[in-house]
């Protein structure tokens, strides 16, 4: 049952622009929180929630068992101080109990992710959608935006079918412009049928280029340079003629705990890695990217990676270990000592690059050989040629300067009623449900505030 129009008359109107985790937030909150204000939401693809549904490998992140705004704030490369601000009006607790009280009941794992105990991003998915059933959410599809001006002066005739007709033609618009008069924003979708709205909060997302940003320039508004965050490095092979890493022969055999350092910097992670068929992968990676963002792609992705495979270890303390295991183990065969328990592929993969063959015992090993395992455990280096980002899972860093935004209220600071949630906003987070929780707390705000300046006796705000 629609609980909105069958009991409510709407005075006032809010289009959210973008049909992701930021904008269905602001959306379906908005609506619930205001039982008078008309919510429509325009989606330029035809995919509503696409990175909900593939976050997690298909379970969802939802976000990341931390409860101290601080220690959060600390896993945004940019932004940190404005999430740190936006946090106190909603968090990760509000995030848990938003989803349970809906029937969404989320679980911890060991590394602090947190998903649906369905394990299936499709629980998420169908709550937020029944949210906008429940609360007349009009969601329009194929609904892009390509410019959006504001002009105090200027007049504008519009024209309407009816009823039936607007719905029908709105399934296939795209927004060319968008408008601002009168304390009215004027949308204008591409078959010339002109949106009237009070509010609109942008969560159009992120995007690759600073063009795709200019329709958001051109209302007044500067924009963070957009580049690629969480991506994976793609190695290049040191040996003529081949194109292809040695190490990707490995592809899918991933170590729980190693430590990876970009050379010439300062910037060092250490968690999983995964090895693939075009390099390496996983968390640390993933987070090593996240930081190293815009340094990473001044350099054109151009870089040499020091891997060690045993964070625990270094150089001193593995000569050590092979010193007395020329004494106490003379006769085993080294193939069958693996020192830090590594998958069995990656082991004997590097002893092969150590040239130490399967029949090698510690009393027979040669110092120099000693030396190259030792420092293909605790460092070995590889030459990184490129980045693989995921287009589903694309994250960008860059957006609205933040500046330009009351993190209060998530309103724009040079006009009036028009919000910002999500990605568009110049915040990005490291893998592990950071990205969510951030559109999760901006729509959250942006709805509230707009619930507080619509005009409706009966808003609902329950949630401090």
């Amino acid at each position: 049952m629609n609980l909105k129009n069958s009991l409510h008359k709407k005075n006032k109107t809010l289009v959210v622009i973008g049909g992701g985790a930021a904008g269905f937030f602001c959306a379906v909150n908005a609506a619930r929180m205001s039982p008078h204000l008309q919510v429509i939401l325009l989606e330029r693809s035809t995919k509503l929630l696409s990175k909900v549904k593939v976050s997690g490998g298909g379970r969802c992140n939802v976000t990341h068992a931390l409860f101290d705004i601080t220690e959060m704030s600390k896993r945004y490369p940019r932004g940190d101080k404005f999430v740190k601000k936006s946090l106190h009006h909603f968090f990760t607790t509000d995030t848990i109990e938003w989803f349970e009280q809906r029937g969404v009941k989320l679980k911890t794992e060991k590394d602090g992710r947190m998903f649906p105990v369905s394990d299936s991003s499709q629980s998420v998915i169908d709550c937020l959608m029944n949210e906008a059933n429940l609360y007349g959410v009009e969601i329009k599809m194929n609904s892009e935006v390509r410019s959006m001006r504001y002009e105090n002066s200027e007049v504008i005739s519009m024209r309407y079918g009816n009823s039936e007709e607007r719905s029908m033609k709105y399934e296939k618009s795209e927004v060319r412009s968008m408008r601002y008069e009168d304390g009215k924003f004027l949308i204008n979708l591409s078959n010339n049928i002109i949106l009237n709205s009070d509010y609109v909060c942008i969560a159009s997302g992120g995007a690759p280029k600073t063009s795709m940003f200019q329709w958001l320039v051109d209302l007044g508004h500067t924009i963070s340079e957009p580049v690629p965050s969480l991506f994976t490095f793609n190695l290049h092979s040191a040996k003529p003629g081949s194109a292809k890493h040695p190490i990707t022969e490995l592809m899918g055999v991933s170590v729980e705990k190693a430590r990876v350092k970009i050379e010439g910097t300062k910037l060092a992670e250490e968690g999983p890695v995964l090895i693939t068929h075009w390099g390496l992968s996983g968390p640390a990676v993933l987070k090593l990217s996240a930081w190293g963002a815009r340094e990473l792609a001044a350099v054109d992705y151009l870089f040499k990676v020091h891997v060690n495979w045993l964070p625990e270890e270094n150089a001193n303390s593995l000569k050590e270990k092979f010193r007395n295991f020329r004494f106490s183990e003379s006769n085993k065969k080294i193939l069958n000592h693996n020192f830090g328990k590594l998958p069995n592929r990656l082991w004997q993969f590097l002893l092969e690059q150590s040239d130490i063959h399967a029949d090698m015992r510690f009393a027979d090993l040669p110092a120099k050989k000693e030396n190259i395992l030792i420092n293909n455990l605790v460092d070995y280096t590889a030459e990184v040629k490129g980045k693989t980002t995921f287009k589903e899972e694309f994250v960008t860093a860059g957006g609205i300067n933040l500046s330009e935004v009351d993190v209060n209220t998530m309103m724009s600071r040079k006009i009036k009623n028009l919000f910002f949630a999500g990605e568009v906003l110049d915040v990005d987070g490291i893998t592990g449900g950071f990205n969510f929780q951030h559109a999760w707390t901006s729509g959250w705000i942006a709805a509230k505030t707009i619930s507080f300046l619509s005009p409706d006796n009966e808003s609902i705000c329950d949630v401090e």
